[in-house]
């Protein structure tokens, strides 16, 4: 697929002019941060609307507005149910988490377990976050250079390093308040992008496909299917999984993980942060929806217009080159006959009573696409070069490079970017901060100046940079990014949710326990993850009820031995 001429002059400057505008904002009105309090805490005079586009800048990553939209052409609105959980987070988070932090004025979440259990426990659960988050940034960085590899046919590991570079820049000169800042301006240039996509996508539908229309025709594929109130524990995305297994995800993403708590601990008041949390709890899950609604309607327009067998124009490539490409030629015809039946019904004045036959149009292809990926899968197993036979990821681009306007183009990618950036530069300023805060000046035997922790925290923002590039110059892509991340932070969030629910709730309990506890716990989680036991999503739930369990019964264990030991002396 020739794409790089999709790019005309206006996109690159569309696309330069927003890179190089939230860079150069971002340096420039934070170049004064001079103290630990501006750079860490943004100088706690960030308003709740900054906190809430902060807090959802934060969490709408490149992979969001890249893999979302795959997601719902693939598999229908379902998804929008793993986020039922946050508005319930959001709402714990400000009754209790919030009042506390900013009353002991900590610059991290993890300095409260040291007061409350110890250093070992604080400097565990820190470990815990910089593990799991440090690959998280290396993820979000490796998904927008998928797309502009794709685009531009430029070397994916030179993209990013590139657009690592280009976060490190701003966030190493100004810290916290960079972050948030700029990511006010980068959640306007995501909004506008969204909604433009939207509308271009109904105005690309046939004269006669209304709206209303559109969402029959996705309805009929089983596209429109939001709530599942099923038990099945082999479904990852249901109503309880999202109620139950997501609330616990968003407590410890929201309560715990340094790269969100930072940003409402920039907070004016307890009030402010507060509020950005009730805006982005209110403003989140509508917000999910409109991104999935967007893949559905890309799906509709697909039901007008040609699509690929596969998206990924890499896997299309090497396949024609290989020994196979009579055999995939072949389900690529077959794809297109069933495209024109369904094109024919659709076009011909689609009736509900029709959904039968368009179920058993969309099982064939199905099927096809299916022997496709194990097509690609041949040609990996003799080549050196692997291309990945999912294509989730690449729906989405597929449809801006190939059907947008130009401008819109550039604008587009311009969204994916700033979502990239910001996202990255969240996760590059928490690591850096807990890097400086809990384990290198609790563990730094003589007290430092103020000016020495700013530049520790600079050095190790552009550490933790160079190893989210790393990882990304080695990653590769899982069944879908967006499920990726979340399976990365359910792995560790449970655990490290459920010492600070024993540090705020279970009094009795005390740091050995909880240490050893925790360490259990993480080793069991991975091991249920291995085993593929549980959908990801409750995993959250197990390790947060394990570590709570097992380090009650140990306290008591060892309660109960103090008291006989005591006896006896």
């Amino acid at each position: 697929m020739e794409v790089a001429s999709k790019l005309h002059a206006i996109d690159w400057i569309i696309l330069s002019a927003t890179l190089i505008f939230i860079v150069a904002y971002g340096t420039y009105v934070t170049r004064k941060n001079k103290n630990v309090t501006d750079y860490i805490k943004g100088g706690n005079d960030s308003k709740w609307w900054t906190i809430g586009l902060s807090v959802m800048a934060t969490q709408a990553s490149a992979i969001t507005f890249l893999s979302t939209p795959g997601q719902a052409f693939h598999s229908g609105m379902g998804f929008v149910q793993f986020y039922f959980g946050l508005p319930i987070a959001m709402v714990i988070i400000c009754l209790v988490f919030i009042p506390i932090y900013h009353k002991l004025k900590v610059y991290t979440a993890y300095e409260f377990l040291e007061g409350r259990f110890d250093l070992k426990t604080r400097s565990l659960a820190a470990i815990l976050f910089l593990i799991q988050r440090g690959l998280a940034a290396g993820i979000t960085i490796f998904a927008p250079a998928i797309i502009l590899s794709a685009v531009l046919g430029w070397d994916l590991l030179l993209l990013n390093i590139v657009i690592g570079f280009l976060v490190i820049i701003y966030t190493v000169s100004g810290g916290t308040k960079a972050v948030n800042v700029t990511q006010k301006q980068q959640m306007i240039i995501i909004f506008v992008g969204m909604l433009i996509a939207f509308f271009m996508i109904m105005s690309q539908l046939p004269a006669n496909i209304t709206f209303t229309k559109a969402l029959e025709i996705a309805g009929a594929s089983n596209k429109m299917e939001v709530l599942d109130f099923s038990f099945d524990l082999s479904n990852r995305y249901t109503v309880w999984t999202g109620i139950l297994g997501g609330t616990f995800l968003m407590l410890s993403y929201f309560g715990t993980d340094q790269s969100q708590v930072q940003r409402y601990l920039s907070g004016k008041s307890v009030r402010e942060s507060q509020l950005g949390l009730i805006f982005n709890g209110l403003l989140k899950v509508p917000m999910q929806f409109f991104i999935l609604l967007i893949g559905v309607m890309v799906f509709v327009f697909y039901q007008f217009n040609a699509s690929p067998l596969n998206f990924n124009p890499g896997a299309n490539e090497e396949v024609l080159r290989s020994e196979y490409v009579a055999e995939y030629q072949q389900l690529e015809a077959e794809h297109i006959e069933i495209e024109n039946d369904k094109r024919a019904i659709f076009l011909d004045g689609f009736q509900v009573e029709e959904k039968e036959k368009i179920q058993l149009l969309n099982e064939r292809d199905l099927a096809l696409k299916a022997s496709a990926k194990e097509i690609i899968e041949k040609v990996n197993e003799k080549s050196i070069k692997k291309i990945e036979s999912n294509d989730k990821d690449y729906v989405f681009i597929h449809f801006i490079i190939n059907n947008l306007p130009r401008g819109l183009i550039g604008l587009l990618l311009a969204v994916i970017l700033s979502a990239a950036m910001s996202s990255t530069a969240s996760e590059l300023n928490a690591l850096a901060s807990t890097t400086a805060i809990d384990l290198y000046k609790r563990n730094v035997g003589e007290e430092k100046s103020d000016e020495h922790y700013v530049k520790a925290s600079k050095w190790f923002t552009l550490l933790w940079g160079l190893i989210a590039i790393s990882v990304a110059c080695v990653a590769n892509l899982f069944d879908n990014l967006i499920q990726l991340v979340n399976i990365i932070g359910s792995i560790f969030y449970g655990n490290v949710l459920g010492i600070f629910l024993l540090a705020f709730f279970i009094k009795f309990v005390k740091g050995n326990a909880v240490f050893i506890a925790a360490l259990i716990t993480q080793a069991l989680i991975v091991w249920v993850f291995l085993l593929d036991w549980l959908p990801y999503l409750w995993l959250n739930a197990l390790g947060c009820g394990l570590v709570m369990f097992i380090a009650i019964i140990l306290q008591v264990f060892m309660g109960k031995k103090k008291d006989v030991f005591e006896e006896v002396s």
